[in-house]
């Protein structure tokens, strides 16, 4: 018996709700809603006479079946991308979505100036930026690029400087640095209540300082552990102790007297963000219109 005629727009379906595990955030990559969607892979397991998903009312999983075609599928659907993507490149207009992924705080210094700018002159694109402190296998997760620091990056990726460079900051409140004083050297700030970061994989970060030549990584105390820097900075507002950030994001408190800084020869500038793709993909055209841009605006940032 021949193997029935398959639809395109269901097997992008499945391949969508198998990827993301959820039927409403492929409806959102899809742009179709949840129902529509559910009645799509539904079809198609008709049509085939296996189920390829497990559903409860909490979670959704691949089913073996489902697993299996998932995995051969993926190439399938990555050919087709790369193909109808090399047609868009002789477009003169770029189109389509362009979907990275970043950090929140990278999102906030070196995305965020860039999307208005970025839609306006490519008023035909649409751009989805997805937050995520945690790292992430791009491919795997259907971005078309991300935003990390160098050293995150996996081997295989290009990378592309993106914004100026970054600098640490040690602040507190004014009320605070009277209060407990101000340390001269890092190797102070254990006598210092200090506001701790953890990552998303549950490690704790350690403040990274460098002085002539001399690099020194300070495992601090203190009462409070956050996981976003912008919390960090409501708590040394508030009096809290010292938070260890990126110097732009305080930049107007400082300025207004609200917040004070120390340590400030300690913490020289280093390299920024890059935005990194697989070398092995066909860049879309909304990508490079994207790259282009970064790198001007990292040539200006004398990048």
């Amino acid at each position: 018996m021949p193997a029935p005629r398959m639809d395109f727009s269901r097997l992008s379906a499945f391949v969508a709700v198998a990827t993301h595990r959820n039927f409403r955030r492929a409806a959102v990559e899809l742009q179709v809603t949840p129902s529509a969607l559910s009645h799509a892979v539904r079809e198609l397991e008709e049509s085939l006479g296996v189920r390829l998903l497990h559903r409860t009312s909490r979670s959704v999983s691949p089913t073996e079946a489902g697993e299996r075609l998932m995995k051969r599928l993926a190439g399938s659907f990555a050919e087709i991308t790369d193909a109808l993507e090399e047609v868009n490149a002789f477009r003169d207009t770029p189109t389509g979505t362009l979907r990275l992924n970043a950090a929140h705080t990278a999102a906030e210094l070196v995305l965020a100036p860039l999307m208005g700018r970025f839609l306006q002159a490519h008023p035909q694109m649409h751009l989805e930026i997805v937050c995520d402190d945690g790292l992430v296998d791009v491919v795997a997760a259907g971005f078309d690029a991300g935003v990390r620091f160098g050293e995150s990056l996996q081997q295989d990726m290009i990378a592309v400087p993106i914004g100026p460079e970054q600098r640490w900051a040690v602040v507190g409140s004014p009320a605070y640095v009277a209060r407990k004083g101000r340390p001269e050297t890092p190797h102070d700030l254990k006598s210092h209540a200090c506001i701790r970061y953890r990552f998303q994989s549950g490690a704790l970060f350690h403040w990274e300082f460098e002085k002539d030549r001399k690099e020194l990584s300070v495992d601090v105390a203190g009462p409070l552990t956050l996981g976003d820097q912008n919390l960090m900075i409501r708590a040394a507002l508030d009096g809290v102790g010292l938070a260890f950030v990126f110097e732009n994001l305080v930049a107007p408190h400082l300025a207004g007297g609200q917040l004070v800084r120390v340590l400030d020869g300690w913490c020289p500038p280093f390299p920024g963000m890059f935005l990194y793709y697989p070398s092995r993909r066909q860049m879309s055209g909304g990508l490079r219109a994207f790259i282009e841009m970064a790198r001007a605006e990292g040539k200006q940032a004398g990048r």
